[in-house]
């Protein structure tokens, strides 16, 4: 970038003048007779661009995608194709496809716009969110197929509605984690984050199906424990000093708090569905009906109790729409975990109220405390919206069945469910730990500090940004 500043006479350029606008009076003497000038002289700056992934990206994306449809040629096949136009599996497969359509509006709605609510990060909140989410649901339905026995017969994998459906929890499971580093690493880096992530989700539900005989609804729903706590100690791994304590880009404004605000209802709308998406025929009809009865009072709780505890902690008693947009979410999260133990609708708002109280204390007083103290960076505040609450529901879940068996049973489950967790924590946090130090290799390039939080390090980016409309969040 060649700058023109005013000369008091036209002089070659001082050699000192490289990398500073400036020409400082207390060189001039060693520069000569020819650095005798006023404040400013011309001066030639190197620009500092964000490193260019044309050599990463689309070779690992195709690369990807080609592994993927050999994977899918020689052994996914689909299932049943002839039984659809029966009568019963008719109208199970609408029901299906009913709530497979809402889960898919969650993944690539919900998720998308709640994370543009960085105002120079939409385009790459929402973009990534579509790419990292159509890679990863490819790779858990061959994960699923290849671990799961529920899900292969006879060295095949057959696909089916229900498949999907399992596919799209497991990769919401990886933009949880993706939450934590959000705006703090390039698409590569994100793409093999969320690869690695179902990986060891899918490997973490083979442990606990196989060995602890951990049913499938019990062991997908962790996925808030294990995503949360995998994208924190990723981004531990991962810390940069120089966003201690605020990132310069790390703000928001109206029109980013908006669309963000768009996901977080397509979230809370579609969040029922989410947690009852699992539960099939086999199981009871009844917990199909109480788990999304209890999924919609817990969160009508959290949004409640959510925008009062805002208000209640703010030194100026205004709502902080960021906290408030997470922890209105919170309520599905804990009854999610929880949801087989839950029959009676008071218990389930009970929860919910809780997880909304834990979740807006964390994101007021943790959030900035987990920074300074442990230099760890949440971007979108997942240990609150999810790790946290998750945890309560199992706490919850243990509780009231202990409560409800006699005690020598009520024994051997308290054993099985803290092996559960104990299990899906350590894994969690060791697969965090393994995938943040193999994303730091400096052959993925990643940006720049400076280039944390801005769409300009990798989209063509039209338009000016107004900077007296920002806040930080």
């Amino acid at each position: 970038m060649l700058t023109q500043l005013p000369f008091s006479r036209q002089t070659p350029p001082c050699p000192f003048h490289v990398t500073s606008v400036l020409c400082m009076r207390t060189h001039s003497s060693l520069a000569g007779e020819d650095c005798r000038h006023s404040e400013f002289v011309t001066v030639t700056m190197a620009p500092q661009y964000a490193p260019s992934l044309r050599s990463r990206l689309p070779i690992v994306t195709l690369l990807l995608e080609i592994i993927f449809l050999l994977l899918f040629v020689f052994f996914v096949k689909i299932e049943h194709q002839d039984q659809v136009y029966r009568e019963f599996d008719r109208k199970t497969f609408i029901l299906l496809y009913a709530e497979f359509q809402d889960v898919h509006v969650m993944i690539f709605l919900g998720f998308g716009f709640l994370a543009t609510f960085l105002v120079r990060y939409g385009f790459s909140g929402s973009g990534f969110n579509m790419l990292v989410a159509a890679m990863a649901i490819q790779w858990s339905v061959l994960m699923n197929g290849f671990l799961l026995p529920q899900r292969h017969h006879n060295r095949e994998i057959y696909i089916n509605m229900k498949s999907v459906i399992e596919a799209e929890l497991c990769a919401a499971s990886a933009l949880i984690a993706m939450g934590a580093v959000h705006g703090k690493l390039n698409p590569v880096q994100l793409l093999l984050m969320a690869l690695l992530e179902v990986t060891g989700f899918v490997v973490n539900q083979w442990i606990l199906q196989t060995l602890l005989r951990a049913d499938l609804l019990y062991s997908i729903m962790l996925l808030h424990i294990f995503g949360g706590f995998f994208g924190v100690m990723a981004s531990w791994v991962l810390h940069r000093d120089r966003i201690k304590p605020k990132h310069e880009k790390e703000k928001t404004d109206r029109r980013t708090g908006l669309f963000s605000m768009l996901g977080t209802l397509f979230l809370w709308i579609f969040w029922p569905s989410f947690n009852a998406a699992v539960v099939y025929q086999k199981w009871d009809r009844g917990l199909k009906l109480s788990v999304i009865y209890g999924t919609y009072l817990s969160l009508a709780v959290s949004v409640v109790v959510a925008m009062t505890v805002s208000m209640l902690t703010s030194s100026k008693g205004k709502m902080n729409m960021v906290h408030v947009q997470g922890s209105v979410l919170s309520g599905g999260v804990a009854i999610g975990v929880a949801m087989t133990a839950v029959h009676t609708p008071w218990i389930a708002m009970t929860i919910g109220l809780c997880a909304a109280l834990l979740s807006s204390l964390g994101f007021r007083y943790m959030k900035g405390h987990m920074l300074l103290a442990f230099e760890c960076h949440d971007t979108c505040g997942v240990l609150n919206v999810h790790a946290i609450p998750g945890i309560l529901g199992w706490l919850a879940h243990l509780f009231l069945r202990v409560a409800s068996t006699e005690r020598t049973i009520a024994l051997e489950f308290a054993v099985h469910h803290i092996c559960v967790l104990f299990i899906t924590l350590c894994m969690s946090l060791v697969r965090g730990m393994a995938t943040g130090l193999f994303l730091k290799l400096s052959i993925w390039r990643p940006q720049q500090d400076r280039k944390c939080f801005d769409d300009q390090a990798f989209w063509k980016v039209i338009g000016r940004f107004n900077p007296h409309t920002l806040q930080y969040h």
